[in-house]
């Protein structure tokens, strides 16, 4: 288990890299020369996030045309969450600057699933979802460069919360069926000097639910694949597609999925995979002693989310300690109870590491 790179080998320097090459300036590290030079040089970039695709899923049988054109691994930011990673992506900065440290983010009078932007309670929460993320975001700064943004997702992901979190500026193109999506995306790349971000969810969907011996998540994977194939075949000359994801998935059998009831005192949130603690630590110990995973202390969790120090807002919602899961294992807590087939969240390779694609004509 180590910390993920932020320095040069992640998901947040793969966005401060695009940022670089379409602005001649960026806010983080770019990506290290070797992984720099895999992405050739564009004048729009297309950048893909499979939600959930693991590097280490691309040997499914099904990846074939995601696994031609794999150059390297990255890491995702901590916690491997969608919610964390899609903001370091908008803002190409990690955790430790951006804030959105956790999916279940402890703010100071309660705990809030950052998906759904409600409380335990199912109380819709009070928030400025557009000045959530700390000004000016990538496609701002982009925008002030004279690059445009577009932003090709769901359309049930219009208007949400977490889109005005994450897509505050651009242009927003949403698609209702899978098959619009690449016709938008490379609509949208016609023309030099823009950034394209296409989001696909997917195979997040049917690995949460089914799990990847399922056959619901083959077919997310073959429409995927698919749907990049065709993406790199109808890409303009001066266009370069990008795909990464913003975390990988375990398998977890129902036997390892625990259900905990914290003592009083003790704060459970996070996720399920890495759960934080706080409050009481006294007893949120004795508690952990009886469970499958590790205990770390705050002290060892140094760099996790980012270079220190830890700015603003996020130091404070940070944990007291966490708790590991072990290997097939996820931890159920109030406000985190629904078992699933397929969880992430954790530090492992299948969690962190997560592809880093190339296609151009």
């Amino acid at each position: 288990m180590r910390a993920p790179d932020y320095s040069g080998g992640g998901l947040v320097n793969l966005a401060s890299e695009l940022e670089h090459r379409l602005r001649g300036d960026h806010v983080s590290p770019p990506l290290y020369p070797d992984l720099a030079a895999t992405i050739p040089a564009g004048t729009t970039y297309v950048l893909v996030l499979f939600d959930g695709l693991g590097d280490l899923q691309l040997s499914h049988p099904d990846a074939g045309p995601l696994r031609k054109d794999r150059k390297a691994a990255l890491d995702a930011a901590f916690s491997t969450q969608t919610t964390v990673n899609l903001s370091t992506l908008a803002t190409a900065t990690p955790p430790s600057v951006h804030g959105l440290v956790s999916y279940l983010l402890r703010f100071p009078d309660r705990v809030v699933n950052t998906i759904w932007w409600f409380d335990l309670e199912g109380q819709p929460v009070e928030v400025d979802f557009a000045g959530f993320l700390p000004a000016p975001n990538m496609p701002e700064r982009l925008g002030a460069a004279g690059v445009e943004t577009f932003v090709i997702q769901p359309f049930g992901y219009q208007g949400s919360p977490l889109s005005d979190v994450l897509f505050r500026t651009g242009t927003a193109v949403p698609y209702e069926d899978p098959g619009e999506a690449v016709p938008h995306a490379l609509e949208a790349a016609a023309e030099p000097g823009r950034l394209v971000f296409l989001y696909l969810p997917h195979v997040d969907a049917a690995a949460h639910a089914e799990g990847q011996s399922s056959d619901s998540y083959s077919e997310m994977m073959r429409l995927v694949a698919g749907a990049w194939a065709d993406l790199a075949a109808g890409l303009p000359s001066h266009a370069v597609a990008v795909g990464t994801a913003d975390h990988g998935h375990v398998d977890v059998p129902p036997e390892g999925r625990i259900h905990v009831e914290p003592p009083d005192g003790v704060i459970l949130y996070g996720d399920s995979r890495c759960v934080w603690v706080s409050g009481d630590l006294t007893a949120a110990r004795r508690m952990a002693a009886d469970l499958p995973v590790r205990w770390v202390e705050r002290s060892e969790m140094t760099g996790w989310w980012g270079p220190e120090p830890v700015i603003g807002e996020a130091a404070a919602r940070l944990p007291d300690a966490a708790l590991l899961a072990d290997e097939g294992v996820a931890m159920h807590y109030p406000g985190n109870d629904v078992e699933l087939a397929g969880y992430h969240g954790g530090l492992t390779p299948q969690e962190l590491h997560v592809p880093l694609l190339v296609a151009h004509p």
